[in-house]
């Protein structure tokens, strides 16, 4: 099966991106809905990509030999699925970065925004609380992050942040 560019693009993000969800390929293709995401997919790309237990989207291996791009997360093989490497945009390496450790106590959305803002200079694109719990969220798909839940939920890193190397991807 031979791809487009367009179709080699897409399935580089899926790469980059997996384990991800029909939103956040809507996000980053310009979309109008997760249906048309679903379609593309299938369509486009059937060959190259599986959904796992979870229903997140996931590259097969010759994907990623086909676009030879460095999937958004590396697992060391010492460390039962634990990540050891992310590629992740630069809102959600601000949250690794800001986000209490494995052994400290978790932290709401709230706290995480505060956080940020204490840490990190904005002009007009200050992140907002939907930004940060979206962050959050893809940070755990990734096995980077785990939630407990209290009152709310609340978030802390499930690795140790010296373990984890992370790069700001565009």
């Amino acid at each position: 099966m031979t791809l487009s560019d367009e179709a080699t693009e897409r399935l580089a993000d899926v790469v980059e991106l997996q384990p991800t969800k029909n939103a956040e390929l809507q996000d980053r293709w310009g979309m109008e809905s997760g249906s048309e995401v679903h379609q593309y997919l299938e369509n486009e790309l059937g060959d190259y990509y599986f959904r796992d237990d979870n229903s997140l989207i996931r590259a097969t291996a010759e994907a990623a030999d086909l676009v030879d791009v460095e999937p958004g997360i590396e697992t060391d093989p010492d460390e039962a699925g634990a990540p050891s490497r992310i590629r992740v945009p630069e809102l959600q390496a601000r949250v690794v970065a800001v986000l209490a450790g494995p052994g400290e106590e978790s932290e709401s959305v709230v706290s995480v925004l505060h956080s940020l803002r204490d840490a990190y200079e904005y002009g007009d694109d200050e992140p907002d609380a939907e930004d940060v719990r979206s962050a959050l969220q893809r940070l755990r798909r990734k096995d980077v992050v785990e939630v407990e839940y209290r009152t709310v939920p609340t978030f802390r890193l499930a690795v140790e942040r010296a373990d984890l190397e992370v790069e700001v991807s565009d």
